[in-house]
């Protein structure tokens, strides 16, 4: 009897209550990997939906993690840990991000980079995407201090969509609960002075019928706190 094959690739989607658009990600991300052959999983890290999107990811077939503490880097901390392949690309569950173009993400990941990130503004950000203070102001803001802090090129530091390697990331010991857990992965993976590169993304409308979860002031605020906390802390 032949051994299973090892998975190459974990998708992890961060979930709660997004049961009218986790659907339309999951079978993207599923007929990405099986139209380009590539054996892995699909993890949906649920944060204690009660709108059917846990039912929904079972029904789909995915693995779901139930994670307890609530915020979306706890999600993912719990999505990512569980996670069996070689390889990581963490997305929304909101219809925001194309799991079918991963192709740009999976190329530079076998190419040796330990951290690919998405970047929105190369790839195109569709109208009524990103909120006008998002992407004119708080985006932009937030990645220009952390280029000037640490020395970086990266572009769009709070991109959602992006692929690491699985051991890298346990190297990372990452402790953040909230949105600010896109800025310390980032920053964690400068001070180890991992490969980091990025490739064009596009970010659409998401297809919520609710409020987004990003508070827009408390959740900038955290993001420029984790950059200057790192800053002067370091990474050992």
């Amino acid at each position: 009897m032949k051994p299973n094959p090892p998975i190459e690739l974990s998708i992890v989607m961060p979930c709660l209550n997004e049961a009218k658009t986790l659907g339309i990600c999951v079978e993207k991300a599923k007929d990405y990997m099986r139209e380009n052959q590539i054996n892995g999983e699909i993890i949906v890290a649920d944060n204690g939906s009660n709108d059917g999107s846990q039912q929904l990811a079972e029904k789909l077939g995915t693995r779901i993690v139930h994670v307890e503490l609530k915020g979306y880097g706890y999600a993912l901390q719990g999505g990512i840990s569980s996670a069996r392949g070689k390889y990581v690309i963490m997305g929304d569950s909101d219809a925001s991000y194309d799991f079918y173009h991963l192709k740009g993400f999976m190329e530079k990941l076998r190419s040796g980079n330990h951290l690919v990130m998405g970047n929105r503004y190369q790839g195109g950000i569709a109208k009524g995407a990103m909120p006008f203070l998002h992407y004119f102001i708080g985006n932009p803001m937030i990645s220009l201090i952390g280029r000037t802090l640490f020395d970086s090129t990266i572009g769009d530091f709070f991109c959602g969509l992006r692929g690491f390697r699985k051991g890298a990331y346990d190297k990372w010991d990452m402790c953040s609960g909230g949105m600010e857990f896109a800025i310390e992965m980032v920053v964690k993976a400068i001070l180890s002075e991992m490969k980091i590169i990025e490739v064009p993304t596009t970010l659409t409308q998401d297809g919520r019928d609710r409020k987004s979860h990003i508070k827009t002031w408390a959740d900038g605020v955290k993001a420029i706190e984790t950059l200057i906390k790192w800053r002067i802390k370091g990474f050992n």
